[in-house]
Formats: C-alpha cells, sequence, structure tokens
C-alpha cells in the first residue's frame, strides 16, 4: 500500500501547515490496528490524546467526594500576634548593626597608630604640713565600719 499522502500530512505537520481536518486524518491513520514499520514511531504522538482522555476521566463518585469535602468545613483560628513578635525583626536588626559598631569600633583602636611612646607622669600630692604632734594614718585602734566608732568605746 501507498502511504504517500500520510508521509506528505507528515511533513506538513512538522512544518506547522497542517489543517484540523488534516491532523484528524492523521490520527485516524494512526489508531488502526495495521501502521507501516516506518510510521511506527509517529504512532505514539497522535494516539496519545485518546489514551490520556480515557486514563484521567473522573468517577461517577467525584461530585459526591467533593460535596463531602467542601461540607467540612474546619474553623479557622485567628492566631494573635503580639507587639514583641512584630518587632522581633528590628531588634535582630539592632543587634546587628550594634555588633557590627562595636567590632568597627574596637578595630579602629587596635590599628590606631601605636608608635608614639605614652607618656606616664606621677603626680605628687603634697599634704599640707600640719604644725603640731603627727598623727599616723592607721590606728592600732579597730574601728567598726559600719558605725565609724572604736570598738573599745562600746
Amino acid at each position: 500500500m501507498n502511504y504517500q499522502y500520510i508521509e506528505q500530512l507528515l511533513e506538513r505537520y512538522w512544518q506547522c501547515e497542517t489543517t484540523r481536518e488534516e491532523e484528524q486524518i492523521l490520527r485516524t491513520f494512526f489508531n488502526q490496528k495495521d501502521v507501516p514499520a516506518a510510521l511506527l514511531p509517529y504512532k505514539d504522538l497522535f494516539t496519545y490524546e485518546q489514551t490520556s482522555v480515557a486514563e484521567e476521566t473522573l468517577g461517577d463518585d467525584f461530585d459526591e467526594k467533593m460535596l463531602q469535602l467542601a461540607g467540612e468545613e474546619k474553623p479557622v483560628k485567628a492566631r494573635t500576634i503580639h507587639l514583641t513578635e512584630r518587632l522581633k525583626p528590628l531588634f535582630k536588626a539592632v543587634a546587628v548593626v550594634a555588633v557590627i559598631l562595636t567590632l568597627g569600633n574596637a578595630v579602629t583602636v587596635a590599628l590606631r597608630n601605636t608608635d608614639q611612646p605614652v607618656k606616664q607622669t606621677a603626680t605628687v600630692i603634697e599634704e599640707p604640713k600640719a604644725d603640731g604632734v603627727s598623727v599616723a594614718k592607721v590606728d592600732s585602734v579597730k574601728r567598726d565600719s559600719v558605725a565609724q566608732i572604736p570598738l573599745s568605746i562600746r
């Protein structure tokens, strides 16, 4: 048998030049049981729509199942969001900024020019000289640190 017309339709199909009627002719041809071996690789392409439609049909009880699912409404509880929960991202951002500023300050202090020697000046505080008897700063008498009175007087 000569399948030249089918081959011409296939060429036009690949170039997107076929009409719907010609595509229907191809579908009808490939739905036959006796398809030549040269055209057998294209059979699945044209019979796919019919096999997929048959597999994906809904059952008779589909409507009943959907109505049952729609009837089972679960109450939705509203969740209260406190102010602290709303501000948590802001708190995190402030903490990150504080850490970055602290580290930046620490790096700046560490990298500051330390070539200059630190001057240590000792200041001597001179106490005014008292005329009279000198008294030792640390008495031998023990004092109560809370009441500030000598213990021997109690």
